[in-house]
């Protein structure tokens, strides 16, 4: 999920929003046993709030200046007052916001800023506004501009987005059981779930945003296994330590390998001459270790 609307325009929708979270957390006790997350709500929100204020940049940048770029070179212009206009675009979009989706989770540049996304511990409501603060950045915009230079109004190709990313705020929920059919066509609370989850045979499946069509024709989908462990949000305690360990070793690799190189290139034969090499060397300093 990326803003890509103006702040303004989600202040009408904030106090829907607020009014859902506060019904999720009058039943989240009585079906999970215990207390709702505040903290967790009240760091999304703070985020949000970054997030809602790099809008208008993304706004600025995304659809005032790229989108106004690629409607001036478009090939043609799709008249919107047709009948199948607005149903093509809305296939379009999914379509680009599956790939775009897909490719946020396997594109380190892009995961870097999506991975915000996924980073609560709990899965509520809150957590779908839980949104990085560099999405333009991200280059998510690349797999919507091209909608434009087809012929497609830059207003209505991130109109329609917006109303997508709204319609996805409710599937951050765990409250929400299977919706039988619908769960086929639709992206459903129960198919997010799986998108965020951590147990291994979940990880990185069902990209759609309103539709999980693509998901179902490209891979990779996976439905909830109401027999299975319950969906974690994130991993378990040892798990989370375990992972930070290992971040924390692999980041402080990659500094002594940027040091080392840096020392390799500024003194050149000299370092190698004195023992010290970026690998390690005779001198036993190791910068991989």
């Amino acid at each position: 999920m990326e803003l890509f609307h103006g702040p303004a325009s989600t202040l009408w929708i904030l106090p829907i929003l607020a009014l859902a979270i506060a019904i999720e957390a009058f039943f989240y006790k009585r079906a999970k046993g215990k207390s709702y997350p505040w903290k967790e709500s009240g760091l999304s929100l703070v985020i949000a709030i970054g997030h809602n204020g790099a809008g208008f940049v993304n706004h600025v940048v995304i659809i005032t200046l790229l989108g106004g770029l690629a409607w001036n070179y478009r090939v043609a212009t799709v008249p919107m007052d047709a009948w199948w206009a607005w149903p093509l675009l809305f296939i379009l979009e999914e379509f680009a916001y599956y790939w775009y989706h897909r490719c946020a989770h396997r594109v380190r540049f892009m995961w870097s800023t999506h991975s915000v996304h996924h980073s609560p511990q709990e899965l509520t409501l809150a957590s779908a506004y839980r949104l990085a603060w560099t999405p333009v950045l991200s280059a998510t915009w690349i797999f919507f501009l091209p909608l434009v230079v087809i012929g497609f109004h830059p207003a209505a190709v991130f109109g329609l987005l917006a109303a997508s990313l709204l319609y996805q705020f409710w599937l951050h929920s765990t409250l929400i059981p299977k919706l039988g059919p619908l769960d086929w066509v639709f992206n459903t609370p129960s198919a997010h779930r799986v998108h965020h989850a951590s147990n291994p045979e979940y990880l990185d499946m069902n990209f759609g945003g309103i539709l999980i069509i693509f998901d179902r024709l490209f891979g990779p989908y996976k439905e909830e296994d109401a027999g299975a462990a319950q969906v974690r949000a994130s991993a378990s305690d040892n798990d989370q330590q375990s992972a930070e360990n290992r971040l924390r070793r692999f980041h402080r690799a990659r500094a002594r390998a940027v040091v080392g190189k840096i020392l390799e290139r500024s003194l050149g034969h000299d370092l190698q001459a004195a023992g010290l090499d970026a690998g390690g060397g005779q001198s036993g300093l190791s910068f991989y270790n």
